[in-house]
């Protein structure tokens, strides 16, 4: 049974890999046998990402690449589509707060380019190896807001909303043709990128109430599901975005 989670000899790229979720993710591939090519923003060989995939006997090379540029994430996507990877994460995002009636355009613009066009543009190039061959494993990070409008977040919404429809367009082509393409949608996680709501007691307190769990998630929860459907055990999973988040959708 465990061989259908073993991912050894695997390439696997994760985007967003210098911390939070990425990090995490980067890791639980590592220890399941893969390789890592991570790559984010200001990543360095010298990031302790890099020393814990070493350290549990796998390769690790980082990529510095802004998100925003998409002319940087299409030359990245051909180099990485001349080493052929097995597994591509799409994990790299951020996410800007204002009202809606306040939300600047510039940040509108820069969360989509970042959350959902670089996504796109990125996944093409490294796919096509994956086709010509057969075989590949892709995974969206999405997020709660895939299902939900959120609060104050109008431009992470739309392109987490959107992350679930390309999850899902790509698998409707894409899965015949041997490569399997989801979405792990985590819930509220301690990250930079929650900073800002856990350091607000009432908003913190209100979450808190919501999550069956009783807990805020940490990155390391997010692992399994990635070693899952980077493997040979989610196969036949195709199309799905998946939860991970203490039972807040359920509530």
């Amino acid at each position: 049974m465990s061989s259908l989670f073993d991912l050894s000899g695997r390439l696997a790229v994760v985007t967003g890999a210098r911390r939070g979720i990425g990090r995490a993710m980067a890791e639980a591939l590592a220890a399941a046998g893969a390789d890592i090519i991570g790559v984010s923003a200001h990543l360095t060989d010298g990031d302790e990402v890099a020393r814990t995939v070493r350290d549990r006997g796998r390769s690790f090379e980082a990529r510095a690449v802004d998100f925003a540029d998409r002319a940087a994430v299409a030359e990245l996507g051909g180099d990485l589509a001349r080493r052929a990877p097995d597994i591509l994460i799409n994990n790299a995002g951020i996410i800007e707060r204002a009202p809606a009636e306040r939300h600047p355009l510039q940040w509108w613009d820069r969360v989509l380019e970042v959350d959902l066009s670089s996504q796109f543009v990125l996944t093409q190039l490294v796919a096509a190896p994956m086709l010509a061959r057969g075989h590949g494993k892709i995974i969206f990070t999405a997020s709660l807001l895939s299902f939900q409008g959120g609060i104050n977040v109008p431009g992470y919404a739309a392109a987490k909303s959107g992350i679930a429809g390309l999850t899902r367009a790509l698998a409707n082509e894409w899965a015949g043709r041997g490569v399997n393409v989801n979405a792990i949608a985590p819930g509220y996680i301690a990250t930079d990128n929650t900073a800002a709501l856990r350091d607000d007691p009432d908003r913190s307190r209100s979450i808190l109430e919501r999550i069956p769990a009783g807990r805020w998630g940490q990155g390391g929860d997010l692992g399994g599901s990635a070693v899952f459907l980077s493997s040979a055990a989610s196969d036949y999973v195709s199309g799905v975005v998946l939860p991970v988040d203490g039972g807040w959708l359920g509530r």
